[in-house]
């Protein structure tokens, strides 16, 4: 054991509790302790349940008496995302609209992972109805990252992502429709995964009519991380999409203790944002990336520049926005929208149905095309962020709305492209700056291989561990 709960990671946390050295009661006061003593400070959480964590506990604790078989996870903390629906427990979508909102139904996702074991806190800080890349709201203000907070978390994981990366909980839910896991992941010094489309189920409400969003874990270790996507993992009855299960008996967590061979990389450096530059840090950091990948016997070779084409951008936004239609805005509260958020719906219902089905039908046509150019590589190796954590206030010096959105499209200018083609993909947290700002890395799997990726990201976490790393105050 580490020196105190905290350190452990969730796996250690599990067996910890199965061996009876530690009580998932233990686990849960010292978690939400943690959280009362640092989270003002940091923005992690839109809502903490401590009553119902401890009956969880409790519960959890009556389970572990009864012996027989015992879910992998068991009394492990965690939490939810609060763009994802608690039963029972307000779910603010990160919106002042919202926020007396309590559903009456669990998201697949919040099943699974009380099925598995573990015990939610509460829910974390997410912006307004998840569409920034990064976490802000009129609710409890900013997810700061840990590591130096006068710069923000990334989002719309935010607040999972600062939940994992102090210390709250080994493990958080996310979700990812453009990069909103990958991105806090690489500013929070964290392993975070962008599952495949259909890989994880988004019942019973999700439509997954755009197909760019998916649900998956934030970790500070590969194996944590696999733990909870094969919590996660598996199609509901009605899902519109799924993955391929892995073979009878194959987990993603034996996979994160599995070499992954040698294997054919590419480094994909095209964006659909034209003029984009990397940062020299982040350079450095891909840079460092592909060396170490070589050092470990990879190859490691460029992929062709042209194949993202002048319209992919446009069709992007024109689906982006899309989502914003169905918003769940009270009738007269569309004035309390952020004004991001009116932005991007004003544009999404001004769109007409043909152009909508345009745009949708061009990015499902671009997906194949890439998909079979890029097709001789195993993995891709691209930026996540096309600069380092950014200082508060930053994403609005232009304006709000429309200068906020400018500035967010270049800053996230590589993640949302892998959302399109539905491919899994990672954020490898290898490199941090001279004055310790965490500077992620993407890996990008074929179709439905996040195995590959977990195995090669384990390789990578052993020949350069982080988990050691930790911020100020841990």
């Amino acid at each position: 054991m580490g020196t105190e709960l905290h350190d452990l990671t969730a796996l250690e946390q599990a067996a910890a509790v199965r061996s009876r050295e530690v009580s998932p009661t233990e686990l849960v006061e010292h978690a939400l302790a943690r959280i009362e003593e640092r989270d003002a400070g940091l923005g992690a959480f839109l809502t903490v349940t401590p009553e119902r964590a401890l009956a969880a506990a409790r519960a959890a604790e009556k389970r572990l008496a009864r012996g027989g078989d015992l879910p992998p996870l068991l009394g492990v903390p965690t939490a939810v995302k609060d763009l994802n629906n608690t039963a029972g427990v307000r779910t603010t979508f990160g919106s002042a609209v919202m926020a007396g909102f309590v559903p009456d139904v669990d998201d697949e996702v919040v099943v699974r992972l009380a099925t598995a074991g573990t015990v939610s806190l509460g829910k974390t800080n997410t912006p307004e109805f998840g569409f920034p890349c990064y976490t802000d709201n009129d609710l409890v203000g900013p997810a700061r990252c840990p590591w130096d907070t006068s710069r923000l978390a990334g989002g719309s994981s935010g607040g999972a992502a600062v939940a994992v990366a102090a210390g709250f909980v080994p493990f958080a839910q996310g979700s990812d429709g453009g990069g909103s896991i990958r991105i806090p992941a690489a500013v929070n010094g964290l392993f975070g995964i962008k599952p495949s489309r259909g890989r994880v189920s988004s019942a019973p409400l999700g439509g997954d009519v755009t197909g760019l969003g998916v649900n998956g874990p934030l970790a500070r270790t590969v194996r944590d991380a696999a733990a909870m996507l094969d919590a996660l993992a598996g199609p509901a009855v009605g899902d519109p999409a799924w993955a391929p299960p892995l073979p009878p008996g194959e987990t993603f967590l034996r996979r994160a203790d599995r070499r992954p061979g040698r294997l054919r990389i590419g480094r994909a450096v095209e964006s659909a944002m034209p003029d984009v530059e990397l940062e020299p840090e982040v350079a450095a950091a891909l840079d460092d990336a592909a060396r170490l990948l070589e050092e470990l016997g990879h190859v490691v070779e460029e992929v062709p520049t042209g194949l993202l084409g002048p319209d992919l951008l446009a069709d992007f936004e024109r689906v982006w926005v899309l989502s914003a239609t169905l918003l769940p805005v009270p009738p007269g509260r569309e004035a309390d929208l952020r004004p991001l958020t009116r932005e991007l719906r004003d544009r999404g219902l001004a769109l007409s149905a043909r152009d909508a089905m345009q745009s949708l039908t061009a990015l499902r046509l671009f997906a194949r095309r890439y998909l079979t150019a890029t097709d001789r590589y195993d993995v891709l190796l691209a930026p996540v962020c096309t600069m380092t954590p950014r200082p508060l206030g930053w994403f609005t010096a232009d304006g709000e709305g429309a200068p906020d959105f400018e500035r967010q499209k270049r800053y996230a200018a590589f993640t949302a492209l892998y959302n399109v083609t539905g491919q899994p993909a990672v954020s490898v947290p290898l490199h941090w700056t001279a004055d310790g700002l965490p500077v992620g890395t993407m890996l990008v799997g074929r179709p439905a291989d996040e195995a590959t990726l977990v195995s090669l990201s384990a390789q990578l976490e052993e020949a350069r561990p982080w988990a050691h790393r930790r911020p100020p105050g841990w």
